[in-house]
């Protein structure tokens, strides 16, 4: 499990730097989303889904810099949906982390409203943007990416507080001699705890399922 959780947290390494690109051009993905906005004549409601970003992205950019903040954005987002299964897959039991990656994937869908979020300090998107109208209109959709990397950040720390030691020779861990057999109520839960795990990964490859989003983003291809 070491080493899987490790490529999960080089994932979301690698994803907090490509936010740090996103953060840079916060003013084009404002700028992008307006002009998509005015040509979809959409202009009256704030930007409330992702689903509706990828529309604007489908039908309504008419220009390669829109198109590829526009793109970035999507992209991340579906980089830290990956990211969520990926850590529910190592820990899908526990009980602390599982309310923050249930958060990011509800954050996440496609269709959740996203316009009444505002991400609170250490974060400073919603100061950036250019004035009241503009914090109405996209207030939520930046704000969505600093708060779903706080949550993976959180389940991670909990994941790690429940994560098994490794036994070291010598650290009172009983040795079987050559000859030696387990006890026969240690092979029987063996054999319960393999169809327990037979049928809990059974129930996992269900749900990952349903967290793919119904809209994909440029290069990025989703299969059952």
């Amino acid at each position: 499990m070491d080493s899987r959780m490790n490529e999960a947290k080089q994932a979301l390494k690698l994803l907090q730097q490509r936010y740090k690109i996103f953060q840079q051009q916060q003013v084009t993905f404002t700028i992008a989303l307006e002009r998509c906005r005015e040509n979809a004549l959409d202009r009256i409601h704030p930007v409330r889904t992702l689903a509706q970003v990828r529309k604007y992205l489908d039908t309504s950019c008419n220009n390669s810099t829109d198109r590829r903040v526009l793109t970035l954005f999507l992209d991340i987002c579906s980089e830290l949906v990956d990211v969520c299964a990926q850590l529910h897959e190592l820990q899908p039991d526990n009980a602390a982390a599982t309310p923050f990656l249930q958060s990011c994937l509800d954050l996440l869908s496609p269709t959740n409203d996203l316009s009444g979020l505002r991400a609170k300090y250490p974060h400073d998107v919603i100061n950036h943007l250019s004035c009241d109208e503009a914090k109405n209109f996209y207030g939520g959709v930046v704000s969505l990416i600093p708060i779903v990397l706080d949550n993976l950040k959180a389940a991670i720390a909990e994941m790690d507080k429940t994560a098994p030691q490794t036994h070291h020779p010598g650290s009172g861990q009983k040795h079987l001699e050559p000859n030696e057999t387990k006890p026969d109520n240690a092979t029987q839960a063996t054999g319960v705890q393999t169809v327990v795990t037979q049928q809990t990964r059974a129930k996992k490859k269900s749900y990952l399922e349903s967290l793919k989003p119904a809209w994909r983003p440029t290069g990025r291809f989703y299969t059952s």
